[in-house]
This record gives C-alpha cells, structure tokens and sequence, in this order.
C-alpha cells in the first residue's frame, strides 16, 4: 500500500505539477471565465439563435400577410373571414359545429 501511494503521489512532489494542477482547477471551476460559465453562455446563444430564426419565419409570414391585403381580393376575403362582411343582396350563413362552440362549466 505504502508502495502504491509513493507511486501516484511521486509527481506531486514537483511544484510545477502542484502549480499546474492548482491553475487547471482554478481555471474549470473558480475563475470568472470558467468552463462551467462558458458552457452556460454557449446555451443562451443557442436559445437566442433559435428564437431570432423563430422571429424570422414570423417576420416573413407577417410581409406575405401584408402583401396579400394590399391586393384586392386578399383584402376582401379577410373582411368576409374575420369580420364576416358581405356584399349587398347577399346571404351568409355562419356554420357552427358543436364542438366548436364555447360550453360554459357551470351548467
């Protein structure tokens, strides 16, 4: 056992691999830009990256919706489907499903 323990602990015997050592572990785990800060960084780059492609696609979808009001038919079906307008001498029937309806909880 004796034997084993002079074996590993010979190294450290030298202040160089005491200082090394010392500076790796202040480096991973204590220092102001440790790995676990890194690492921690690296992930909200990631999360902000996916949201700034999220906002995007949504971007582009929002100037294809505008590009669509601005003709003619595109701006006459939005008011028929989201404000139900119509023409004159003309009939609309608003077809409701039955699970589409809001059921209130208390009956």
């Amino acid at each position: 056992m004796a034997v084993l323990k002079k074996k590993y602990l010979k190294p450290f015997k030298n202040w160089f691999v005491i200082i090394l050592v010392g500076f790796a572990i202040w480096m991973v785990f204590f220092d102001a830009n440790s790995w676990f800060i890194h690492n921690e960084l690296n992930n909200d780059i990631e999360a902000l990256e996916a949201e700034k492609d999220y906002y995007e696609r949504e971007i582009k979808k929002d100037k294809e919706a505008i590009n669509n009001l601005q003709t003619e038919e595109g701006l006459e079906k939005f008011a028929r489907e989201e404000y139900y307008m119509k023409r004159e001498n003309e009939e609309i029937y608003i077809i409701e499903y039955e699970d589409s309806l809001k059921v209130k909880e208390d009956e």
